[in-house]
């Protein structure tokens, strides 16, 4: 298994001399506490915990698994320990509000915790992951009573969260979804139903756990128009705020999975179970939204996870193996062979993870900057710039990292030939947990239904303009450049195609609705490299500078400039092939009768 090590150097280039967060918390409103040394302190910590805790925890998780009783789900040996280390020091608080016993630290600090704590422990950071996102929820759309009661609990750690959607009939198609809602006379309601995929749904490391749950009440309009929020505990709440008698809700059954084993992914019966109305009625998917979007950015991260610690295991595998010679001659010539890192096709999956996670890093970290802002700026329209972008940002995120970061887990494995197949190396078991990425919090398909027709379509391009007016000008600065040229011109170049082809699928669009379904997956993902073109333009920007002015991290920032290149000749080329099968029309996928499909 790979001992993952938090790649801070990289981390603090992100930071620090790409994003120039100092400036951008400087920017912010309450941001006063994140001075460069207690954003330092936080990371540092943050990365000793994942490395000496989580980390070791990781292949344990996957080789014990949760286990299911009719008294409840136990997690895997040294979860509960950690998850109370993790209480202790304070993180779950970190970015939550004040008033409700958080520490008030920009959300995109939590985000890179975040990141170390998914990369070394995917299975358990989904435990803490999930509560954040009812926290965003309960904070966002609680009655003042709600948060009072549930809000410190969470906040605190001592009580999880989980957001109930899916049932076993319904999964991204919320609209025909059956769970219900009565109303008692005390001003709750009973809730009745199944839910199906719920992660975290029930465990042994937190006394109370929170469910944020959809279902209807009587007389709602059908579909999305007629669903509600409502907030639903195991135990209900005494009226000290502590864990009070079992309420009707219970976990049926564990879900046998491919992946992620350490986390307990739940079937859940709501029997009238006691629940509260959160936010108005029939507004529940509106709400549950602020929830979606925090998983979907948090999912963005375990792309990123996928990439880092596939990188970091055959990064330190393809330095150690020994197999064949070198073509151009002897690398190792007092050695049986050369190390496999000398080979042109491992480097060029070494590289691709590379430039994957540190490019996933940049996006990710971007995008916490913009929920910086839309929750903590100074201006209106500084909330509102940063809310279009955002918007513009997370189905990419989610969708495009989540993809090219389970590529590059199997690159990891690969690079291990025959023992990245044995479960010792830890790499099939990357492969296996970044598999469900692309699939839960809306699947690529639905993240680029989203992306084409909801964010840029239905805003007249308007949204996508938001980001390639920055491409635009970030060219038009650095245009005389000449270092720069190799990056800039092919970046100028896509930026243009990008709106042109944007154009075109509306055009046909306006014709034949099944078109954007048809071009939307590889709109995203030309979408997703196109991005990562102006990232990794800015990235070499950077670092060129730096050697201009002189450094002692020489090897650090040329490795920039290569990975740079790397990118522009190796990986967005892939946008020739999106570009011309986003164009191809819906005939080729749907002149096929159904009935031909029979085997």
């Amino acid at each position: 298994m790979p001992e993952y090590k938090a790649p801070l150097r990289d981390i603090k280039f992100v930071m620090n001399e790409l994003l120039n967060s100092e400036q951008h918390y400087a920017n912010l409103e309450g941001a006063e506490d994140a001075t460069p040394d207690m954003v330092d302190a936080i990371i540092q910590e943050g990365a000793k915990f994942c490395e000496q805790v989580l980390s070791p925890l990781n292949q344990v998780g996957d080789q014990e698994g949760c286990t299911w009783s009719e008294g409840g789900v136990k997690t895997p040996t040294g979860f509960k320990e950690a998850y109370q280390q993790y209480v202790e020091g304070g993180w779950p608080s970190m970015t939550a509000d004040p008033n409700y016993g958080g520490q008030g630290l920009p959300h995109s600090i939590g985000l890179v915790v975040s990141e170390m704590v998914g990369t070394s422990n995917w299975s358990w950071g989904m435990y803490p992951g999930l509560s954040h996102g009812a926290t965003n929820t309960i904070e966002e759309h609680g009655t003042e009573e709600q948060k009072q009661t549930y809000l410190t609990k969470l906040i605190s750690g001592e009580w999880t969260g989980t957001m109930c959607l899916t049932e076993p009939h319904c999964g991204s198609d919320l609209g025909t979804l059956r769970t219900k809602a009565e109303p008692n006379a005390d001003g709750t309601y009973s809730i009745t139903g199944t839910k199906i995929f719920i992660s975290a749904g029930e465990h042994d490391m937190a006394e109370n756990i929170v469910h944020i749950v959809l279902a209807r009440l009587p007389g709602a309009p059908e579909g999305t128009k007629g669903i509600s929020l409502f907030i639903v505990p195991k135990q209900l709440p005494n009226e000290d705020g502590s864990a009070g008698e079992r309420n009707a809700v219970s976990c049926g059954s564990l879900e046998h999975k491919m992946g992620i084993h350490g986390n307990a992914t739940c079937v859940m019966n709501f029997d009238g179970a006691k629940g509260w109305l959160i936010g108005p009625e029939n507004k529940g998917l509106n709400c549950m939204f602020t929830f979606m979007n925090t998983a979907r950015i948090g999912t963005a991260i375990q792309g990123l996870g996928a990439a880092e610690l596939g990188f970091q295991g055959s990064l330190a595998y393809a330095k150690d193996r020994l197999a064949m010679r070198s073509l151009s001659g002897p690398k190792n010539p007092d050695g049986i062979a050369d190390p496999i890192i000398v080979h042109p096709d491992v480097r060029r999956m070494l590289l691709t993870q590379k430039v994957v996670a540190e490019g996933a890093r940049a996006l990710i970290y971007l995008a916490g900057q913009q929920v910086d802002v839309v929750h903590s700026g100074k201006t209106e329209e500084e909330r509102k710039h940063a809310d279009a972008l955002l918007g513009f940002l997370t189905p990419i995120a989610k969708a495009f990292l989540t993809e090219i970061g389970y590529e590059s887990a199997n690159l990891g494995m690969q690079v291990f030939g025959g023992h990245g197949f044995i479960t010792e190396w830890g790499m099939e078991q990357n492969v296996r947990d970044s598999r469900i990425g692309m699939i839960y919090e809306g699947t690529t398909g639905i993240q680029a239904l989203d992306l084409l027709g909801r964010k840029v379509l239905m805003t007249q391009g308007e949204a996508l303009k938001v980001f390639t007016k920055q491409v635009h000008v970030f060219c038009k600065e650095n245009a005389d450049n000449e270092q720069l040229k190799e990056f800039i011109e092919p970046l100028a170049a896509i930026n243009k195609e990008w709106g042109d082809l944007t154009m075109k699928v509306g055009m046909t669009a306006m014709k034949n609705r099944e078109e954007v379904g048809a071009a939307a997956v590889d709109y995203l993902m030309y979408s997703g490299y196109a991005v990562f073109a102006y990232l990794w333009a800015r990235m070499a920007k950077v670092a060129l500078d730096k050697m201009a002015d002189g450094t002692s991290e020489e090897m650090f920032y040329n490795a920039k400039v290569q990975s740079a290149r790397f990118y522009f000749k190796r990986l967005l080329p892939r946008t020739k092939t999106h570009a011309e099968t986003m164009l191809a029309g819906s005939d080729s996928l749907l002149d096929m009768p159904e009935e031909a499909f029979a085997i």
